[in-house]
């Protein structure tokens, strides 16, 4: 049986210590189970819709946990490999006000670094697709990973999906001797809706706009002037109070038009890891239900309720998101 929507990428384990704790002291660790793409199937997953996710995970009980966690929330895990290499870590130690979160990645030699093009039967795996996800996260972690990603692009292509990306660079990867932004550009050129704003646009074009809604205009207009495949633009927009108090805003190019949403807040803030993800997994689900405008709105939505959960997965289902989009962000007890 095929899934609506498939994503591709690293399954990873982030530990972090127990509260706003740093590592010197904290002798514990809590451990969740997450990656890029992942928290969007994962997220998809929790409103119901029919996910799949295509990775590589440990042959051991640390991989068996991950299925174990992935089968748990809904994901169609029929294309998950296993590998004898180790699966990929992350620490994270959360800020709190004026503090910073920090992240240190070990991923580089992991299974889904070592994934290879003969591993993922691409047909097969997008049977009866509609939504083929990625990032740009995934073609920075290793060569056949990019060269995997690849493939799979071209045959969602050739089978007429719709292919959302979220094209982050990330300058800390990217160490196997390739143009990050060369290999962004060529892979989003097989994309059609792009998830993301000025920066990752000037990143891949090597532009300069301004962030303002006047830059964002004129660089969606040129990105889709260079990459015409693209046919839609969606960005997430996050203002930064502190580590505890942030506000969301979406804004998009469709059609020559500009729209955008409201702003809004989220304080205390609980944990910004995969809000991003979040507003992706939103829009996807948007844009399976309602119209473009719709869509951004519950993807801002989506993306603002997430900062409330603890982990890398919004595991607000899509009722508890529609009601903060209708502006019922109260936080009153349902009895």
């Amino acid at each position: 049986m095929g899934s609506r929507i498939v994503t591709f990428g690293e399954v990873i384990m982030r530990l972090s210590p127990p509260g706003n704790k740093t590592m010197r002291q904290s002798h514990e660790m809590e451990f969740f189970f997450g990656g890029t793409e992942l928290n969007v199937a994962s997220s998809l997953a929790v409103m119901n819709c029919e996910v799949r996710h295509i990775s590589n995970v440990s042959d051991d009980f640390v991989g068996e946990s991950a299925v174990s966690f992935m089968k748990s929330v809904g994901i169609d895990t029929s294309f998950i490999n296993k590998t004898e290499h180790p699966l990929g870590l992350y620490f994270l130690e959360v800020g709190s006000s004026v503090r910073a979160s920090r992240i240190a990645y070990n991923r580089l030699n992991g299974s889904f670094a070592n994934i290879k093009t003969e591993q993922v039967d691409w047909e097969k795996a997008l049977e009866g697709c509609e939504y083929f996800h990625w990032t740009g996260i995934s073609p920075g972690i290793s060569e056949t990973a990019y060269e995997t990603l690849k493939e799979g692009l071209q045959t969602a292509q050739k089978m007429g999906i719709q292919i959302t990306t979220d094209p982050a660079y990330r300058s800390n990867l990217w160490k196997y001797g390739k143009s990050g932004n060369e290999i962004l550009k060529e892979l989003v050129s097989y994309s059609t809706i792009f998830i993301g704003g000025v920066n990752e646009i000037n990143e891949i074009l090597g532009t300069q706009f301004s962030s303002d809604q006047e830059g964002f205009i004129e660089a969606c207009t040129i990105l889709q002037q260079q990459i015409p495949s693209i046919h839609k633009v969606f960005d997430k927009i996050r203002i930064g109070v502190n580590a505890s108090s942030q506000q969301t805003q979406g804004r998009a190019w469709v059609n020559d038009t500009f729209f955008e949403t409201d702003l809004l807040e989220v304080n205390p803030v609980v944990d910004r890891i995969g809000t991003g993800d979040a507003f992706a997994a939103g829009l996807i689900y948007g844009l399976l239900h309602f119209d473009d405008e719709k869509a951004l709105k519950f993807a801002n939505a989506a993306c603002a309720i997430k900062h409330t959960i603890l982990g890398d997965i919004n595991y607000c289902s899509a009722e508890d998101i529609m009601e903060v989009m209708n502006g019922n962000s109260g936080g009153r007890i349902k009895r």
